[in-house]
């Protein structure tokens, strides 16, 4: 079920939403080649906690899964999602790191997602980063009452298969509230005019995961989370949670400030 958001919830996503991309603002500054994924995940959980927030990713369960054990999902090169945190696990000059997380404010939620280069990366590498990131701008542009889920989804595809890239369809955005997930799924494909009506006072994260190939994916069997291209070829995510209002959608994780 949607719901709709009273003026005193969209206060406490506001300040779930803040704390989320005071956490990306951080990892921003800290990723560099030499430091190890876990020293980050440590530093946003202090982040958050410091906040009187709680991690929202930490012990997270689904069906048939151990329960996640970091604050971020530290996912390299060709991890799309959902990648563990690890002492052993050390950046190096050229990569791309997808940084997602979440935070809960009293009781209500924040998401947020961003792709940083480690130190000089290559150019193909960084046409990614740009591309992504121009497909969640003109996914959240497509946003406004009375568009439709649809009009979002194309919006992001349309900006980035052109270019020969590929959109994870496996995944997607997610409506966000009182949970972490809730309904809409806000795919990154579609066609114009099609699915949910968009209304004010909806909340959703757009979030586009887009390939430098094949748009198949694999799931470890290990770890049970981390998500890999099935090419090996590199991945980036970049998400927002928005509001919608009367005139088209506000940024509740302004991590672009």
């Amino acid at each position: 079920m949607i719901t709709f958001k009273s003026d005193s919830d969209i206060v406490l996503m506001r300040q779930a939403g803040r704390i989320v991309a005071d956490v990306l603002k951080l990892m921003r500054d800290m990723v560099r080649p030499g430091i190890d994924t876990l020293t980050l995940d440590k530093a946003a959980e202090n982040l958050i906690i410091k906040a009187n927030a709680k991690p929202a990713f930490k012990g997270y369960k689904v069906p048939d899964t151990p329960p996640f054990p970091g604050t971020i999902c530290a996912s390299i090169n060709n991890e799309i999602i959902h990648g563990i945190p690890s002492k052993d696990r050390f950046l190096e000059e050229g990569d791309i790191i997808s940084i997602d997380t979440g935070a809960s404010f009293k009781g209500f939620f924040g998401d947020a997602a961003i792709t940083l280069p480690v130190g000089q990366i290559s150019e193909d590498r960084q046409r990614l980063l740009d591309l992504t990131l121009l497909s969640l701008h003109k996914g959240r542009d497509a946003i406004r009452p009375g568009a439709t889920l649809g009009d979002i989804g194309n919006a992001v595809e349309r900006t980035v298969t052109p270019h020969g890239l590929g959109v994870v369809r496996d995944y997607a955005g997610h409506g966000i509230g009182r949970h972490l997930h809730e309904a809409p799924q806000v795919c990154n494909f579609g066609q114009k005019g099609t699915g949910i009506t968009v209304k004010s006072r909806m909340t959703f994260c757009v979030e586009p995961m887009i390939t430098a190939g094949s748009e198949e994916i694999v799931l470890d069997e290990e770890d049970k989370w981390t998500v890999y291209t099935a090419d090996g070829s590199d991945a980036a995510h970049f998400e927002y949670s928005l509001l919608v209002t009367d005139e088209g959608s506000e940024i509740l994780t302004p991590w672009e400030d």
